[in-house]
């Protein structure tokens, strides 16, 4: 019989919802290795903390976690369980900064980089165990697979690991492929660390992208689809353990697929995904404007299951600069590009970000932006000042801005959007919405229409009856007949009044149950909501 003290991991994640899988994949992994995941940094033996290394503020939104983290060890003499003994840093700042974060950061006793995550157990009881740990030697990671697309996937997780692609149904403890025995237990690659009805499921990773602005694919590597197989064993396992809406992501979402030597393998996908049983809704998110194709854009909009919603990333509207920004596109050709979308769906949803004060950028530029705003009649838009990104090409480029102009554009815009979505949203009264239920609470319920991604556009609140507030067992008729409405329900309500990008609805019916997980408990077990600390989606992309 062991008498092995067990190592308790707590695991802090920053960025977007491609962070919260590959913290889901730590935690499956810790997990497997005989870790103890809990939800307090103060109770865990080791923090580690997933960083975002995307802007500027997000960067200095992980050194502060870290540091806070560091702020909770056990004094000298203090007992085991007094605080952490460990803090590492993990994620893109990890990866993108490595030897150079870990010197200028010496809070944290180890800076690790993603090809360290399959072995990620073994690297705290190294630090735990007094051991100094070599930091991350960083590389760009587009020279670590072959040019070709379709050559990828040979090396993708067996010479080069790509977080997130450690798929249902692999082994989650070992060291990728070949570094498990064939007989061994078979577990998910992945641990939810949240309980609610939506989760993120990443399709690819890297893009193959070169826009002078992001410095994401230097880091995040060249583009690697998941297998279809592995991508559907994990849908239908995030649906057994509760997840109602499943959000796709990447770095690139269109791209799916070329290097499996299909180009219209998310338009077949998609369809397999919405019909995974206990799937409500599937919502497909980063979608690259240039490459979204008629085909592909008639799926997303005509197929039952599919959210109705459009997540573009047109960055800019003045053709001029997205020229200079390596992009493609305009303002006659997004509007276009939305009009065919409107088209086949006359009330979907769609979102975007712009960037302002982008080199050489001039106030014609921003006119023709706020223009295209005014055209687009989108629901909800990421407005960002642009900031020198080290390594990107925009970085030398000449027709710099003053910091202070680019701020005033930001606002500029930022107040022009505002006024837009919130009109947007007032639009929406008297129409009907489906709503997925998110949470419960004194005659309401809370969650996201169909047109509303989680966490990144606005919400809607619908006021429940008397009998549908009760809140009674799904398996117990409320009063009058009506069961209560739980968490995880899609239900249908009528739009009466909105607050900014926020909806207010009346409750009408509801369309599809949550079904009760067998030997599922009502809430996660320990750990399973482990300390995630997550910025605001939808806020990045290519």
């Amino acid at each position: 019989m062991s008498t092995q003290v067990p190592r308790r991991v707590a695991l802090i994640t920053l960025g977007c919802a491609r962070n919260e899988v590959d913290s889901e994949e730590l935690a499956g992994r810790l997990a497997a290795q005989g870790w103890e995941l809990v939800a307090e940094a103060a109770d865990a033996d080791a923090v580690l903390v997933n960083t975002c290394g995307f802007v500027d503020a997000a960067k200095k939104d992980s050194i502060d976690a870290l540091l806070a983290a560091d702020g909770l060890r056990a004094g000298d003499g203090e007992a085991a369980g007094a605080g952490p003994r460990a803090v590492v840093a993990v994620g893109c700042l990890a990866e993108r900064y490595g030897n150079e974060l870990a010197a200028s950061l010496p809070e944290a006793d180890a800076v690790l980089g993603f090809d360290a995550y399959p072995s990620i157990g073994a690297h705290l009881d190294a630090v735990l165990g007094g051991a100094i740990v070599p930091a991350h030697t960083p590389r760009d990671r587009r020279t670590l697979l072959p040019i070709t697309p379709v050559e990828r996937s040979a090396s993708a997780n067996i010479d080069v690991h790509v977080p997130g692609h450690a798929g249902a149904g692999r082994p989650a403890g070992g060291a990728g492929a070949g570094g498990a025995d064939e007989g061994a237990a078979r577990t998910p690659g992945r641990r939810r660390l949240t309980a609610g009805p939506v989760a993120a499921l990443k399709i690819s990773s890297g893009c193959d992208r070169r826009c002078a602005f992001c410095a994401i694919p230097s880091f995040r590597g060249s583009h690697v689809s998941r297998p279809v197989d592995d991508i559907l064993a994990e849908a239908e396992w995030l649906a057994g353990e509760g997840a109602r809406e499943l959000v796709l992501v990447s770095e690139n979402s269109t791209s799916y697929g070329k290097d499996l030597g299909d180009l219209r393998a998310l338009e077949k996908l998609l369809p397999q995904l919405a019909a995974v049983p206990g799937i409500v809704r599937v919502r497909t998110v980063y979608l690259q404007p240039a490459e979204l194709r008629p085909s592909l854009l008639e799926v997303l909009l005509t197929t039952p299951g599919l959210a109705p919603y459009l997540d573009l990333s047109f960055q800019h509207a003045s053709p001029a600069v997205l020229r200079r920004m390596r992009r493609f596109g305009g303002s006659e050709h997004f509007l276009d590009l939305l009009g065919r979308g409107r088209h086949l769906l006359p009330g979907l949803g769609a979102r975007s970000n712009v960037i302002v004060g982008f080199p050489g950028e001039t106030e014609a530029d921003v006119d023709i932006l706020a223009d295209f705003l005014e055209a687009a009649e989108l629901d909800a838009v990421g407005v960002f000042g642009y900031s020198d990104e080290e390594g990107t090409e925009a970085v030398a480029l000449p027709g710099k801005i003053a910091e202070e102009e680019i701020e005033r554009r930001r606002v500029q815009i930022t107040d022009l959007v505002e006024q837009l979505t919130a009109a947007r949203a007032q639009e929406r009264i008297g129409s009907r919405v489906q709503v997925l239920v998110e949470e419960v609470t004194d005659g309401l319920a809370a969650g996201c229409a169909g047109h509303q991604q989680p966490d990144a556009d606005g919400s809607c609140v619908v006021r429940l009856p008397g009998p549908v507030a009760a809140g009674e067992p799904s398996d117990r008729p409320g009063v009058g007949g009506v069961p209560g409405v739980e968490v995880g329900d899609l239900i249908e309500a009528r739009v009466v009044a909105t607050e900014g990008v926020d909806l207010v609805a009346e409750f009408t019916a509801v369309l599809d149950r949550a079904r009760p997980q067998a030997g599922r408990p009502s809430s996660p077990p320990a750990g399973a909501r482990a300390s995630v600390l997550v910025g605001r989606r939808g806020a990045e992309g290519t």
